[in-house]
């Protein structure tokens, strides 16, 4: 697997709204795409930072995998988010080397993309996500 560039840094958020004014006034960021993926439990912002976007998180469902980390470790880094060309050859790729995926198939992440993300055990301690861009607009 050839990772390209970085996609995004997933922020898990208690407050949505104040974190997104925090990183408007603070860093000069701005929102280009707003999404509620009720598959994931999640509301989310895309703030673009250069060529890749802070993506803040916040649980609509304390039982999502947002709402169970803000709950066992608080606000701050979830993930990262990688893009790659091909999420399911990255992935069959990956699982043939012996990493621990979540997703053994894509799924349908914010603005179209198709996802996948691997296991922390497998990352040393980092949940990656891997990131096809598909045909919704994201900025």
């Amino acid at each position: 697997m050839q990772p390209g560039r970085l996609d995004h840094v997933g922020i898990a958020v208690t407050d949505l709204a104040a974190a997104r004014a925090l990183y408007e006034r603070v860093l000069g960021l701005e929102v280009t795409h707003e999404e509620v993926i009720e598959d994931q439990g999640v509301h989310e912002l895309l703030l673009r930072a250069g060529d890749a976007y802070v993506q803040l998180l916040s649980t609509r469902d304390p039982d999502s995998p947002v709402g169970r980390f803000l709950a066992r470790r608080g606000e701050g880094v979830h993930h990262v988010g990688y893009a790659v060309p091909d999420v399911a050859a990255a992935v069959a790729d990956l699982r043939a080397q012996g990493f621990e995926v979540i997703d053994p198939a894509p799924r349908i992440g914010s603005g179209g993309t198709t996802i996948a993300f691997l296991h922390p055990k497998s990352m040393q301690g980092v949940l990656v996500e891997l990131v096809e861009e598909g045909t919704g607009h994201r900025g």
